[in-house]
Parts: C-alpha cells; structure tokens; sequence
C-alpha cells in the first residue's frame, strides 16, 4: 500500500488504519460519531493527501479545459475554484473534480484518489488542445481543516486575512513558516473551514503547527469514516457511489455544472442536453427514513406495492439528526419531494419518504 507523509503520525495515533484507493489511509481516531460531531461543532483536520493534482499550462491551457470539463472554466477568475467533472463519451462521468484558476494561463485540476490514472490518461488522450499537463500527485500533499473553528486554527498561523477568501476562492501564501501553500475555502464537510495543499516536506512542520494552535478551539484529527457521513449529511456525491461512468450529471441533479455554452463542445455534450430538455428516466434523490432503520449501498427501493423502483447509492444513520438517510436513484415519477418510499432492508420494506438534502442545516 502507498504511503502518505502522514501515515506514522496516524499510526502513532492509534488510528484504524485500513487500504483506500492504493493508500493505507486513517478511518477513525476517537470514533466516527465522536469525530463527525467535532467538526460540525468545533475543528477537525482530514488527510486526503491521496487525491490527486494535475497541473495544466500554456497558451492552450483554457482551450483544453473547456473540451474535457462539463462546467466552463471560462467563467473562472484567477484565486477562484470551480466544481465540475470529466464527461465520457456515452453520457456518464468519468470523474467529479475542482478546477482551480491560479495564474493567466496555468490551472489546477483536483481529482479522486481511486481516479488519478484513469483520470490521466483521460486527460492525455484527450488533450487535442496539446496544453502543458503535469501530473503532480505524488508531490502535493493535501490537508482538510473543516469546522466552524477552522478560521481561527489557521489565522494564527498565517498573515493572509481569510474572512476576505469567499467560498470557493482561494490564496497562496505562508502558513506556520511555509511558503507557497494554496489555502482553499472549499471542502467536503459542509462544517465551514479551508483546504491546505504544499510540498510533502512540510508535511510535520504544518501538521504540528495546526494541533498546536487548535488546542484551545477542540481540534481533533478525523478519518474517512467521518468524512463519509459529513458528505452523505450534506448530500455531496461520492464517486464510485453516487455517480460513476453510467451516470449522466443531469440524472444525478449537477446540472448545475454542466454548462452548455454556446460554440463549445465536450464529450457528451449533446447527451447531456437531451437529457435536459426531455427528461430522465431516474433521478439522485435524497431519503430520510420514517421507519427505524439504516439504508446502504446497494439496497433496493421499493414503492407501496413492492415494486422495485430504484436503488440506494449512499446511505448512513445520521450523526446529526440520528436518524436513518440516504441517496439513490429513483423513476422519476416518484422522485418528488415528500412521495413515500420504502427501503427493502433484510426482506422487510421499511418506510422512507423523499426529501432535498442537505439533511444537516
């Protein structure tokens, strides 16, 4: 298994460690629940120094970005990041990733961990544009402090005033005496905080400096596990789960980032606007439970008479709201916010009902 450099710090921990996506990655420190309740109320701090970076440069940079990515990177200012996705040619994602607009003519993409050679050769084989791309994964290292105390971690350690970086903006400067790294108001929680991406060299130096500084605010360190739920809470798509290579991005309600600009093209452009004017036959919808019990992957959605009418891609017991919620895909006709459902959990059909995420305001 591939190594972050902040394995033995995990380890010294006394996390459980297990393989995800190649890497032997921390699930949970102190508990799931436990570390999950600590960012929505206070700090945590995530290692996903396994997701991957790809530089694109040049002349062309833009060009190219704008014929591989759903949304449209024009629209992107520099210190700003963008959601979007790598569409394949048969009206599915080969990926969800951020595009981030650092200088002129150079961008950063960031893409899943289970996904960096998939995603490269994607971007090699399609590179029509013969833009400047640099897989930069292993020498990027990526650190997630999420919680409403994050701001006040971070500040002490850096002379960048970050109540002036808006939601999906970024800046690079110094932080705990390093420099260059890219401090991102994004992250995969929905608790609030920023995103840490520098050289794998610093990687003790910063990490000791944040535990450091975050002792009075509750800092704790968070694992995959907690990560999973925090997402699932807010009802952000896991890939692998929630959408994938057979999945459009209109079925899976991103159409938000499927920007259908006039003059341009992508792979599955004309796909994806059928789907947009005509309909699908399924949409991603959100579930809580009515009936106690807990919805997983796979399990099938029923309606009143039995009949299968989806299937469940994400599902969890709630921290939060202690109760029982979900995601899956859905015929359209039941996909309306309050219809009944029902969840098929060991041959008994447990009652749902349609809801719009996110299930933790």
């Amino acid at each position: 298994m591939k190594t972050t450099p902040f394995t033995s710090i995990h380890e010294a921990l006394g996390a459980k460690m297990l393989e995800f996506a190649g890497y032997n990655m921390p699930i949970e420190y102190s508990g799931i629940i436990d570390e999950h309740m600590n960012v929505v109320n206070n700090v945590g701090v995530f290692d996903v120094s396994h997701m991957g970076e790809f530089w694109v440069k040049g002349p062309n940079a833009l060009s190219f970005l704008q014929s591989i990515t759903s949304n449209d990177p024009a629209l992107l200012s520099i210190g700003q990041a963008q959601y979007s996705c790598f569409p394949n040619e048969k009206g599915g994602i080969v990926d969800d990733i951020l595009v981030y607009h650092m200088e002129p003519e150079k961008y950063m993409i960031v893409v899943n961990a289970a996904n960096i050679e998939k995603d490269w050769n994607w971007c090699i084989t399609h590179n029509q544009a013969e833009a400047t791309i640099e897989n930069a994964s292993e020498r990027t290292v990526l650190l997630a402090v999420q919680g409403p105390k994050a701001i006040d971690v971070i500040q002490k350690l850096t002379q960048v005033k970050l109540s002036e970086i808006p939601y999906y903006h970024f800046a690079v400067g110094e932080v705990a005496g390093v420099k260059e790294v890219i401090i991102s108001n994004t992250g995969y929680t929905g608790a609030g905080g920023f995103e840490l991406f520098f050289y794998p060299e610093y990687a003790e130096q910063i990490w000791n400096a944040l535990f450091e500084s975050g002792a009075e605010f509750g800092i704790k360190p968070a694992g995959l596990g907690a990560r999973d739920t925090l997402r699932l809470e807010m009802g952000f798509c896991l890939y692998g789960n929630d959408i994938d290579d057979t999945t459009s991005t209109i079925e899976a309600g991103l159409g938000w980032i499927t920007k259908f600009t006039e003059g341009r093209s992508f792979s599955s452009r004309a796909i994806f606007e059928n789907h947009k004017n005509e309909g699908v036959s399924r949409k991603l919808c959100g579930f809580r439970m009515v009936d106690k019990g807990i919805p997983r992957h796979d399990y099938e959605i029923v309606n009143e008479k039995g009949e299968i009418i989806g299937k469940v891609t994400s599902g969890t017991m709630s921290p939060t709201t202690k109760e029982g919620i979900g995601l899956g895909y859905i015929k359209t006709e039941f996909s309306k916010t309050g219809t009944k459902i029902f969840i098929r959990i060991r041959n008994r059909d447990l009652k749902a009902v349609v809801v719009k995420p996110p299930f933790r305001k």
